[in-house]
């Protein structure tokens, strides 16, 4: 049978390499998405889906290897989904981010930054504070596995390590497998959450059946053993609540702003601790806060970046779309002494209007730090108020991205409607080994 072979001349958003294959003129044809090459190699593959304009196929034979390539640190690289870009060197994942940015900049929001700044980094390996570890018990192997699902599957990878969690976190997976395997429920345990702050790593256990007396007391031994918090959660992320021991709280520091952020393990922190770091001092010293100004932070969450910017502003405003979340802030604010600078606003951010924002009176700055749905209709009734209100239109914005494909939507409103010139744009390498983008851009009225 013959090979096919492939030239590889980029990377997609999933961090496959993209070719083509040749139509019998020699003209480029059909697009082929190859797991495991690299921009520059030319590569034997094997298809598993075909559609009339494009497969997606694995790498089968490296006949011409990239520079860029390097051997995967993970043992289970080849299998374990939690990583996509491990076999391509870490500059390079940044660099290949960073053109990803610019490109869904210009082929969706038709709109160039005037700068690209510097991308953030940070550690590459053991940087993961978050995860959400999948739990199963499989019966042909007659074990428990723990950890992330397989590539293109929904099985459980066998993992007996994992490089981009905390080193005590991953000679603690063999452990988690044996202790789910020995409890009378080791079938109604589907997901255990991890959160680690400056001095707990919490591990919240989706429990769908009660435990009896007996794992309690191996659950409470294992906490013992290995120095962790469990907490127990039976239905949605609500229902979590701390187990064992009871007398623990996460927390993580921003010590540039003498800030103590105190969470939950089933809140929205960020993964990479480090990087949170960098990022809110890059953000605040972007957005040149002002001691008269008054600020918005727009998808607040817990106050990540209201509190730091509390420290410089004369008032900040914090916006976010859950009550319990803004009532959570203000706790945060009040236990850092910045409750007198603040204000929390529970608003549905994705329906906002233009009388909505005036409503809220006029801010100097802004920041945004949506979802992955991005800022659309915060970004059309600030178009809105170009037109009605310009005197209440902030004079710079600084939008905090994980999307770059609805941030170069939401920048292409933001230029043409609202009058933004977008002065910088750049990445933030949070999640290195994954083909997430985090990114940053600064808007500047025009």
């Amino acid at each position: 049978m013959q090979e096919n072979i492939i030239d590889i001349k980029s990377l997609d958003m999933d961090a496959r390499g993209v070719g083509h294959i040749e139509n019998d003129d020699g003209t480029p044809g059909k697009v082929v998405f190859v797991e495991g090459a690299l921009p520059g190699e030319r590569v034997g593959f094997e298809t598993f889906k075909k559609k009339k304009n494009w497969e997606a196929a694995r790498m089968t034979v490296l006949h011409r290897a990239s520079s860029m390539r390097v051997q995967p640190k993970c043992e289970h690289f080849d299998y374990c989904g939690g990583c996509s870009m491990q076999h391509l060197e870490p500059t390079a994942q940044v660099a290949i981010k960073q053109r990803v940015l610019e490109d869904n900049l210009w082929h969706i929001g038709k709109v160039h930054a005037d700068n690209i700044m510097r991308p953030m980094y940070g550690p590459t390996w053991g940087y993961r504070y978050r995860a959400r570890l999948s739990v199963r018990w499989v019966e042909k192997k007659g074990t428990v596995l723990v950890g992330f699902k397989e590539k293109r599957s929904v099985f459980v990878a066998d993992i007996k390590s994992c490089q981009i969690l905390p080193k005590h976190v991953s000679d603690m997976l063999l452990p988690l497998r044996a202790l789910i395997g020995s409890l009378s429920l080791y079938k109604e345990v589907p997901q255990i959450e991890l959160a680690i702050g400056e001095d707990v790593t919490a591990l919240v256990l989706r429990i769908m059946a009660p435990m009896t007396a007996d794992d309690e007391t191996k659950v409470k031994a294992f906490a013992d053993q290995y120095g962790v918090q469990f907490w127990l959660q039976t239905k949605g992320p609500e229902t979590a609540a701390p187990f064992y021991p009871l007398d623990q709280e996460l927390h993580y520091l921003l010590p540039e702003f003498g800030v103590r952020m105190p969470f939950k393990p089933v809140d929205f922190t960020q993964v990479n601790h480090h990087i949170n770091r960098v990022l809110v001092h890059k953000a605040l010293h972007l957005l040149d806060v002002q001691p008269e100004d008054r600020v918005a932070d727009l998808f607040c969450g817990l106050g990540n970046f209201t509190l730091p910017l509390a420290t410089q502003a004369r008032e900040v405003v914090g916006i976010e779309g859950s009550t319990t979340l803004t009532e959570r802030a203000l706790s945060n604010a009040k236990a850092n002494g910045l409750d007198g600078k603040t204000t929390f606003y529970c608003r549905n951010l994705f329906e906002i209007t233009p009388d909505d924002l005036l409503a809220l009176g006029k801010f100097d700055r802004m920041l945004i730090d949506p979802p992955r749905d991005g800022a659309a209709t915060l970004c059309e009734s600030l178009g809105v108020l170009r037109k009605t209100n310009p005197e209440f239109l902030p004079k710079r914005i600084v939008y905090v991205s994980c999307s770059p494909s609805t941030l170069a939507r939401d920048a292409s409103v933001l230029a043409n409607q609202a009058g933004y010139a977008i002065s910088k744009a750049g990445v933030v390498n949070m999640f290195p080994h994954t083909s997430h983008v985090e990114s940053m851009a600064v808007f500047d009225l025009a």
